[in-house]
Protein backbone atom coordinates (compact mmCIF):
# COMPACT_ATOMS: atom_id res chain seq x y z
CA UNK A 1 0.00 0.00 0.00
CA UNK A 2 1.67 3.58 -1.41
CA UNK A 3 2.55 5.63 1.98
CA UNK A 4 1.18 8.94 2.27
CA UNK A 5 3.66 11.75 2.82
CA UNK A 6 3.40 14.97 4.61
CA UNK A 7 4.37 17.58 2.67
CA UNK A 8 5.31 21.31 2.84
CA UNK A 9 3.92 22.64 -0.07
CA UNK A 10 5.19 26.52 -1.15
CA UNK A 11 2.91 28.84 -3.60
CA UNK A 12 4.49 31.35 -4.61
CA UNK A 13 5.92 34.54 -4.09
CA UNK A 14 5.33 34.38 -8.20
CA UNK A 15 2.13 32.43 -9.31
CA UNK A 16 0.48 32.93 -12.68
CA UNK A 17 -3.36 33.60 -10.09
CA UNK A 18 -1.68 36.24 -7.76
CA UNK A 19 -2.24 40.36 -8.79
CA UNK A 20 1.03 40.89 -6.35
CA UNK A 21 3.62 38.48 -5.42
CA UNK A 22 3.57 36.61 -2.06
CA UNK A 23 3.77 33.02 -1.00
CA UNK A 24 1.79 30.68 0.84
CA UNK A 25 2.94 27.63 2.79
CA UNK A 26 1.31 24.94 2.89
CA UNK A 27 1.12 22.11 5.30
CA UNK A 28 -0.63 18.96 3.55
CA UNK A 29 -1.12 15.66 4.56
CA UNK A 30 -1.78 14.13 0.85
CA UNK A 31 -4.06 16.39 -0.93
CA UNK A 32 -5.82 17.75 2.18
CA UNK A 33 -4.24 21.31 3.43
CA UNK A 34 -3.65 20.97 7.23
CA UNK A 35 -2.44 24.83 8.13
CA UNK A 36 -1.18 27.52 5.54
CA UNK A 37 1.03 30.55 6.72
CA UNK A 38 1.11 33.75 4.55
CA UNK A 39 4.75 35.47 3.50
CA UNK A 40 4.91 38.79 2.64
CA UNK A 41 7.71 41.34 2.40
CA UNK A 42 8.28 41.30 -1.77
CA UNK A 43 7.57 44.11 -2.00
CA UNK A 44 7.59 46.61 0.64
CA UNK A 45 7.53 50.11 -0.03
CA UNK A 46 8.13 51.91 3.07
CA UNK A 47 5.80 54.74 2.46
CA UNK A 48 5.08 55.81 6.10
CA UNK A 49 8.45 56.36 6.97
CA UNK A 50 8.99 58.18 3.60
CA UNK A 51 6.17 60.75 5.00
CA UNK A 52 7.63 61.44 8.23
CA UNK A 53 8.76 65.17 8.16
CA UNK A 54 7.67 65.66 5.07
CA UNK A 55 4.65 69.20 4.38
CA UNK A 56 1.30 67.44 4.34
CA UNK A 57 1.00 68.59 0.28
CA UNK A 58 3.59 65.37 -0.32
CA UNK A 59 1.86 63.10 1.97
CA UNK A 60 -1.51 63.25 -0.35
CA UNK A 61 0.44 62.19 -3.61
CA UNK A 62 2.59 59.45 -1.22
CA UNK A 63 -0.78 58.37 0.15
CA UNK A 64 -1.96 57.54 -3.46
CA UNK A 65 1.33 55.35 -3.80
CA UNK A 66 0.91 52.99 -1.03
CA UNK A 67 -1.84 51.29 -3.68
CA UNK A 68 -2.29 51.76 -7.26
CA UNK A 69 -5.56 49.58 -7.27
CA UNK A 70 -7.70 51.36 -4.37
CA UNK A 71 -5.35 54.79 -5.01
CA UNK A 72 -8.61 57.50 -4.56
CA UNK A 73 -9.40 56.00 -1.11
CA UNK A 74 -5.81 56.56 0.35
CA UNK A 75 -6.35 59.95 -1.61
CA UNK A 76 -10.07 60.13 0.17
CA UNK A 77 -9.26 59.02 3.93
CA UNK A 78 -5.82 61.57 3.96
CA UNK A 79 -7.17 64.35 3.05
CA UNK A 80 -10.45 64.05 5.27
CA UNK A 81 -8.02 63.12 8.78
CA UNK A 82 -6.22 66.80 7.36
CA UNK A 83 -9.63 67.97 7.28
CA UNK A 84 -10.59 67.08 10.64
CA UNK A 85 -7.75 68.03 12.10
CA UNK A 86 -8.00 71.72 10.76
CA UNK A 87 -11.94 71.76 10.64
CA UNK A 88 -11.91 72.64 6.91
CA UNK A 89 -15.46 72.00 5.48
CA UNK A 90 -16.41 70.74 2.29
CA UNK A 91 -19.32 71.60 0.45
CA UNK A 92 -22.25 69.44 -0.62
CA UNK A 93 -21.20 69.64 -4.67
CA UNK A 94 -17.53 68.36 -3.42
CA UNK A 95 -18.62 65.48 -1.29
CA UNK A 96 -20.97 63.87 -3.79
CA UNK A 97 -18.63 64.49 -6.25
CA UNK A 98 -15.83 62.33 -4.15
CA UNK A 99 -18.65 59.72 -3.31
CA UNK A 100 -19.07 59.32 -7.06
CA UNK A 101 -15.41 58.90 -7.63
CA UNK A 102 -14.94 56.38 -4.55
CA UNK A 103 -17.68 54.22 -5.62
CA UNK A 104 -16.12 54.14 -9.40
CA UNK A 105 -13.01 52.92 -7.81
CA UNK A 106 -15.19 50.08 -5.89
CA UNK A 107 -16.81 49.40 -9.25
CA UNK A 108 -13.02 48.97 -10.63
CA UNK A 109 -12.14 47.25 -7.58
CA UNK A 110 -14.15 44.69 -7.27
CA UNK A 111 -14.37 43.88 -10.61
CA UNK A 112 -10.73 42.95 -10.46
CA UNK A 113 -11.03 41.02 -7.75
CA UNK A 114 -14.19 38.67 -9.17
CA UNK A 115 -11.90 38.29 -12.66
CA UNK A 116 -8.67 37.54 -10.56
CA UNK A 117 -10.90 34.45 -8.59
CA UNK A 118 -12.77 33.34 -11.72
CA UNK A 119 -9.40 33.01 -13.38
CA UNK A 120 -8.31 31.31 -10.66
CA UNK A 121 -10.70 28.59 -10.77
CA UNK A 122 -9.84 28.51 -14.77
CA UNK A 123 -13.35 30.13 -15.91
CA UNK A 124 -11.50 32.03 -18.14
CA UNK A 125 -14.02 33.10 -20.51
CA UNK A 126 -15.94 34.99 -17.60
CA UNK A 127 -12.79 36.64 -16.62
CA UNK A 128 -11.98 38.39 -19.41
CA UNK A 129 -15.56 39.68 -19.60
CA UNK A 130 -14.96 40.82 -16.64
CA UNK A 131 -11.67 42.46 -16.67
CA UNK A 132 -12.99 44.12 -19.79
CA UNK A 133 -15.60 45.48 -18.33
CA UNK A 134 -13.40 46.93 -15.43
CA UNK A 135 -11.99 49.30 -18.53
CA UNK A 136 -15.88 50.87 -18.31
CA UNK A 137 -15.32 52.00 -14.85
CA UNK A 138 -11.96 52.97 -15.69
CA UNK A 139 -12.51 55.45 -18.39
CA UNK A 140 -15.36 57.21 -15.89
CA UNK A 141 -12.59 57.77 -13.74
CA UNK A 142 -10.42 59.31 -16.49
CA UNK A 143 -13.26 61.54 -17.34
CA UNK A 144 -13.83 62.78 -13.83
CA UNK A 145 -10.00 63.44 -12.89
CA UNK A 146 -7.75 62.93 -16.52
CA UNK A 147 -6.29 60.42 -15.29
CA UNK A 148 -7.50 56.67 -14.47
CA UNK A 149 -4.69 55.34 -11.50
CA UNK A 150 -3.18 58.22 -9.38
CA UNK A 151 -5.52 61.37 -9.80
CA UNK A 152 -4.87 63.46 -6.85
CA UNK A 153 -8.45 64.41 -7.02
CA UNK A 154 -9.31 65.05 -3.71
CA UNK A 155 -7.79 68.01 -1.82
CA UNK A 156 -8.10 70.00 1.37
CA UNK A 157 -11.60 71.65 1.19
CA UNK A 158 -13.33 70.12 -2.04
CA UNK A 159 -11.52 68.37 -5.18
CA UNK A 160 -9.10 69.52 -7.54
CA UNK A 161 -11.89 70.06 -10.81
CA UNK A 162 -15.16 70.07 -11.45
CA UNK A 163 -17.63 67.67 -13.70
CA UNK A 164 -18.60 68.87 -16.76
CA UNK A 165 -22.40 68.23 -17.50
CA UNK A 166 -20.95 66.43 -20.91
CA UNK A 167 -18.87 63.98 -18.66
CA UNK A 168 -21.77 63.29 -16.05
CA UNK A 169 -23.94 62.07 -19.33
CA UNK A 170 -20.92 59.93 -20.19
CA UNK A 171 -20.99 58.61 -16.47
CA UNK A 172 -24.01 58.12 -16.73
CA UNK A 173 -24.11 56.18 -19.69
CA UNK A 174 -21.32 53.96 -18.65
CA UNK A 175 -23.68 53.18 -15.48
CA UNK A 176 -25.90 51.82 -17.84
CA UNK A 177 -23.43 49.76 -19.92
CA UNK A 178 -22.43 48.15 -16.61
CA UNK A 179 -25.62 47.29 -15.07
CA UNK A 180 -26.75 45.62 -18.60
CA UNK A 181 -23.30 43.37 -19.09
CA UNK A 182 -23.19 42.96 -15.46
CA UNK A 183 -26.71 41.03 -15.18
CA UNK A 184 -25.19 38.44 -17.97
CA UNK A 185 -22.18 38.29 -15.70
CA UNK A 186 -23.97 37.39 -12.81
CA UNK A 187 -26.20 34.99 -13.82
CA UNK A 188 -23.04 32.31 -15.62
CA UNK A 189 -21.53 32.85 -12.00
CA UNK A 190 -24.65 31.78 -10.46
CA UNK A 191 -25.54 28.86 -12.60
CA UNK A 192 -22.41 28.06 -13.66
CA UNK A 193 -21.96 24.33 -12.57
CA UNK A 194 -18.05 24.73 -12.95
CA UNK A 195 -17.97 27.49 -10.60
CA UNK A 196 -20.83 26.01 -8.20
CA UNK A 197 -18.57 22.99 -7.30
CA UNK A 198 -15.11 25.19 -7.02
CA UNK A 199 -17.09 28.29 -4.87
CA UNK A 200 -19.88 26.68 -3.19
CA UNK A 201 -18.82 25.30 0.62
CA UNK A 202 -15.29 26.14 0.42
CA UNK A 203 -12.92 28.20 2.37
CA UNK A 204 -15.57 28.44 4.84
CA UNK A 205 -15.37 31.12 7.49
CA UNK A 206 -17.16 30.18 10.80
CA UNK A 207 -18.68 32.63 12.95
CA UNK A 208 -16.40 32.38 15.86
CA UNK A 209 -13.18 33.02 13.67
CA UNK A 210 -14.69 36.17 11.89
CA UNK A 211 -15.19 37.76 15.00
CA UNK A 212 -12.33 36.76 16.65
CA UNK A 213 -10.37 38.04 13.62
CA UNK A 214 -11.39 41.61 12.89
CA UNK A 215 -12.03 40.87 9.45
CA UNK A 216 -13.71 43.60 7.32
CA UNK A 217 -15.30 44.90 4.40
CA UNK A 218 -17.10 42.38 1.83
CA UNK A 219 -15.36 39.35 3.58
CA UNK A 220 -16.88 40.16 7.17
CA UNK A 221 -20.44 41.03 5.23
CA UNK A 222 -20.41 37.91 3.09
CA UNK A 223 -20.46 36.55 6.68
CA UNK A 224 -23.32 38.40 8.01
CA UNK A 225 -21.24 41.02 10.01
CA UNK A 226 -22.76 44.41 9.46
CA UNK A 227 -19.06 45.93 9.34
CA UNK A 228 -19.32 48.99 6.73
CA UNK A 229 -17.74 52.28 7.47
CA UNK A 230 -20.23 53.99 5.14
CA UNK A 231 -22.95 53.54 7.51
CA UNK A 232 -21.92 56.55 9.60
CA UNK A 233 -22.12 59.16 6.55
CA UNK A 234 -25.72 60.34 6.46
CA UNK A 235 -24.83 61.74 2.62
CA UNK A 236 -24.05 57.74 1.74
CA UNK A 237 -27.66 56.94 3.14
CA UNK A 238 -29.44 60.14 1.08
CA UNK A 239 -27.65 58.38 -1.99
CA UNK A 240 -28.99 54.89 -1.92
CA UNK A 241 -26.71 53.57 0.25
CA UNK A 242 -27.58 49.94 2.53
CA UNK A 243 -25.80 47.35 4.14
CA UNK A 244 -25.33 43.90 1.76
CA UNK A 245 -25.20 41.08 3.58
CA UNK A 246 -25.16 37.26 3.01
CA UNK A 247 -24.92 33.94 5.14
CA UNK A 248 -23.45 31.94 3.67
CA UNK A 249 -19.63 32.42 4.52
CA UNK A 250 -17.70 30.89 1.49
CA UNK A 251 -15.91 31.81 -1.68
CA UNK A 252 -19.56 31.45 -3.58
CA UNK A 253 -21.04 34.09 -1.29
CA UNK A 254 -17.58 36.53 -1.27
CA UNK A 255 -17.32 36.73 -4.31
CA UNK A 256 -21.36 37.14 -5.05
CA UNK A 257 -21.57 39.78 -2.24
CA UNK A 258 -19.07 41.64 -4.31
CA UNK A 259 -21.83 41.59 -7.26
CA UNK A 260 -24.50 43.32 -5.21
CA UNK A 261 -22.50 45.92 -4.80
CA UNK A 262 -21.58 46.44 -7.62
CA UNK A 263 -25.17 46.99 -8.65
CA UNK A 264 -25.60 49.20 -5.55
CA UNK A 265 -22.61 51.34 -6.71
CA UNK A 266 -23.99 51.86 -9.52
CA UNK A 267 -27.13 52.92 -8.44
CA UNK A 268 -25.41 55.42 -5.95
CA UNK A 269 -23.23 56.84 -8.87
CA UNK A 270 -26.27 57.90 -10.46
CA UNK A 271 -27.91 59.34 -7.78
CA UNK A 272 -25.06 60.89 -6.89
CA UNK A 273 -25.22 62.81 -10.25
CA UNK A 274 -28.80 63.65 -10.13
CA UNK A 275 -28.49 65.00 -6.76
CA UNK A 276 -25.29 67.40 -7.96
CA UNK A 277 -26.29 71.46 -7.70
CA UNK A 278 -24.72 74.48 -8.70
CA UNK A 279 -22.11 75.20 -5.97
CA UNK A 280 -18.40 75.84 -4.96
CA UNK A 281 -16.46 72.92 -5.58
CA UNK A 282 -13.51 73.74 -3.11
CA UNK A 283 -13.97 76.00 0.37
CA UNK A 284 -10.35 77.60 1.82
CA UNK A 285 -8.88 76.89 5.24
CA UNK A 286 -5.51 76.82 6.88
CA UNK A 287 -3.93 73.91 8.12
CA UNK A 288 -3.68 73.30 11.52
CA UNK A 289 -1.18 71.04 14.36
CA UNK A 290 -3.18 68.28 15.59
CA UNK A 291 -3.93 64.44 15.26
CA UNK A 292 -6.35 62.27 14.39
CA UNK A 293 -7.64 58.71 13.41
CA UNK A 294 -9.62 58.62 10.29
CA UNK A 295 -11.29 55.96 9.15
CA UNK A 296 -13.22 54.85 5.48
CA UNK A 297 -14.59 52.35 3.69
CA UNK A 298 -12.41 51.13 1.26
CA UNK A 299 -13.22 48.24 -1.35
CA UNK A 300 -11.48 45.69 0.50
CA UNK A 301 -12.75 47.68 4.26
CA UNK A 302 -11.98 49.64 6.81
CA UNK A 303 -8.47 51.85 6.16
CA UNK A 304 -8.03 54.42 8.92
CA UNK A 305 -4.91 56.64 9.07
CA UNK A 306 -3.89 58.04 12.62
CA UNK A 307 -1.77 61.20 11.23
CA UNK A 308 -0.19 63.85 13.61
CA UNK A 309 1.02 67.26 11.58
CA UNK A 310 3.00 70.49 13.64
CA UNK A 311 2.47 73.68 13.41
CA UNK A 312 4.46 73.66 10.16
CA UNK A 313 2.69 71.67 8.54
CA UNK A 314 4.81 68.80 8.82
CA UNK A 315 4.04 65.42 9.51
CA UNK A 316 5.30 64.06 12.47
CA UNK A 317 3.38 60.21 12.72
CA UNK A 318 1.40 58.42 10.64
CA UNK A 319 -0.06 54.67 10.70
CA UNK A 320 -2.06 52.96 8.15
CA UNK A 321 -4.00 49.96 8.64
CA UNK A 322 -5.30 48.98 5.72
CA UNK A 323 -8.33 46.02 5.38
CA UNK A 324 -6.02 43.30 4.26
CA UNK A 325 -3.89 42.97 7.04
CA UNK A 326 -6.74 41.17 9.04
CA UNK A 327 -8.02 39.54 5.96
CA UNK A 328 -5.51 38.15 4.59
CA UNK A 329 -4.99 36.67 8.63
CA UNK A 330 -7.88 35.22 8.43
CA UNK A 331 -7.75 33.89 4.93
CA UNK A 332 -4.21 31.97 5.90
CA UNK A 333 -5.27 30.41 9.54
CA UNK A 334 -9.48 30.45 9.30
CA UNK A 335 -10.46 30.14 5.53
CA UNK A 336 -7.64 27.91 3.75
CA UNK A 337 -7.02 25.43 6.90
CA UNK A 338 -8.36 22.14 6.32
CA UNK A 339 -9.31 22.61 2.87
CA UNK A 340 -10.12 18.87 1.09
CA UNK A 341 -7.71 19.97 -2.01
CA UNK A 342 -4.32 21.86 -2.47
CA UNK A 343 -6.50 23.43 -5.68
CA UNK A 344 -8.48 25.29 -3.29
CA UNK A 345 -6.16 27.21 -1.55
CA UNK A 346 -5.21 30.19 -4.42
CA UNK A 347 -9.09 30.56 -4.72
CA UNK A 348 -9.84 30.87 -1.17
CA UNK A 349 -6.92 33.45 -0.96
CA UNK A 350 -8.20 35.69 -3.60
CA UNK A 351 -11.91 35.21 -2.44
CA UNK A 352 -10.60 37.58 0.41
CA UNK A 353 -8.98 39.99 -2.38
CA UNK A 354 -5.80 40.30 -0.51
CA UNK A 355 -4.33 43.83 -1.65
CA UNK A 356 -0.15 43.23 -1.02
CA UNK A 357 0.70 46.60 -2.13
CA UNK A 358 -1.51 47.84 0.94
CA UNK A 359 -0.20 45.56 3.68
CA UNK A 360 3.25 45.92 2.59
CA UNK A 361 2.91 49.76 3.00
Amino acid sequence: MKKVVDVSLPIGPIHPCFKEPCRIKCETSGERVLTTEVELGYVKKGIEKIMIGRPWQETIFLAERVCGICSVVHNTVIVEALEEISGITVSRRAKILRIILNELDRIQSHLLANYSYCYTIEHETLAMYLLNLRETAMDSIEMMTGTRVMSAYIVPGGVREDLSDENAAKILEATYTLETELKRYVKMFETGPMIALRSKGIGVLSAEDALASGVVGPTARANGLPRDAREADPLYHELGWHMILRTESDNFARIMLRFQELFQSVNIIRNGLAALEPGKIRNGGEMKAGRVKHTVEAPRGDLTYDIEIDSAGQVVFVSIQTPSIPNIEVASHAMMKNLASVADVTSTFISADPCIACAER
